[in-house]
């Protein structure tokens, strides 16, 4: 059986997780940022960074008493090497170096998009290769097939916000609270969809999302002052769930056929956006998946799964390996693993 410590510091959260390979999760430790972050409306990079190097070492020991595994049961340390903000990506992945190295174990610098990825075959053992993935969060919308460990088509991306940046910008400018997710979609459920917003790229003959221009009409619409932040809420989130249905729908189109679709990342979180992918895989006779919220949003446990596929599949790393604030998630992006910043 083999065992995984996972490390994950891309953003604010801190988190360690082992996990077997049977995907039993044997222990999993968080810490969040969100009242260090809450005065400044957004993550502040230099405090998360400091956050995280308070926090590494205690949620590896925390999950070490939890499972009460020692490190000799361990086969590898997996932890998160890019993108993300790239003072927490550096204090996890030279974490994950200096117990690598103490214990003598394999190090695996993991992809924290690839941790996306494959998080609905850790949540659901029947989720087989390829798949269709929408990967939705605070820095990423992207379209992928996923082929296999390591192996992705990159189908489309953002050109400009990512959805997560366009939620959490206009909770802020609405006055919602942070994280701004949740409570965008927690007053969309008090408010009527009664604001004309557009919806960037809908019908374009590309298949690549953008968000910059609907999170500029929101703030036109608050600024108007003739509507309540609920309504505004509640048509921001309409205007998001048809620009993906769109946009899927459209590289549907124009790719092979294929069976089964998933999401992932912290937007997928979202009822109102997994409500539409339910309904249109339906309507295009796919089946649907998901892994449960708490999987969607940044963790370790997902690292650790990735750890596992990989070390499965032969593929682990160096500790020279550089720490990446932007590593896209395609087959060629995953065969120049390494190129970055010294970590």
């Amino acid at each position: 059986m083999t065992i995984i410590l996972g490390i994950e510091s891309s953003c604010d959260e801190t988190a360690a997780a082992l996990v077997q390979d049977d995907r039993t999760i044997l222990a999993h430790a968080l810490t969040g940022q969100e009242e260090r972050h809450r005065p400044f409306g957004g993550v502040v990079p230099e405090i998360a960074a400091r956050a995280h190097a308070e926090y590494a070492v205690p949620m590896v020991e925390q999950v070490l008493q939890e499972a009460n595994i020692k490190p000799d049961d361990i086969d590898a340390v997996a932890a998160t090497a890019g993108p993300g903000l790239i003072g927490g990506v550096m204090v996890g992945l030279v974490t994950g170096k200096a117990l690598a190295m103490a214990w003598n174990k394999t190090l695996i610098a993991v992809n924290h998009l690839e941790g996306h990825a494959l998080s609905p075959r850790l949540a659901d053992e029947s989720v087989e290769f390829p798949y269709l993935l929408l990967l939705v969060s605070g820095g990423h919308s992207q379209l992928l097939r996923v082929n296999g460990v390591g192996d992705y088509d990159r189908l489309a991306t953002t050109i400009d916000d990512a959805a997560g940046e366009a939620f959490d910008k206009s909770a802020k400018i609405l006055g919602l609270g942070f994280p701004g997710g949740p409570a965008v979609e927690q007053a969309a459920k008090l408010g009527h969809d009664n604001v004309d917003l557009p919806r960037p790229l809908l019908g374009a003959k590309e298949p690549h999302f953008s968000f910059a221009g609907l999170k500029s009409a929101v703030v036109r619409a608050h600024e108007s002052g003739k509507y309540k932040p609920e309504d505004i809420a509640a048509s921001f989130q309409t205007a998001v769930v048809d620009c993906l249905r769109d946009r899927i729908e459209y590289s549907l189109k124009i790719i092979d056929p294929i069976d089964t679709l998933v999401v992932a990342g912290g937007v997928a979180s979202n009822g109102a956006i997994r409500a539409m992918l339910t309904d249109l895989a339906i309507r295009y006779d796919m089946r649907f998946t998901a892994p449960p919220p708490w999987l969607c949003t940044d963790n370790a446990a997902m690292i650790a799964w990735a750890g596992i596929e990989r070390f499965a599949a032969g593929l682990t790393d160096t500790l020279d390996f550089k720490a990446r604030p932007r590593w896209p998630l395609d087959s060629e992006a995953q065969a120049a693993r390494g190129a970055g910043v010294k970590a």
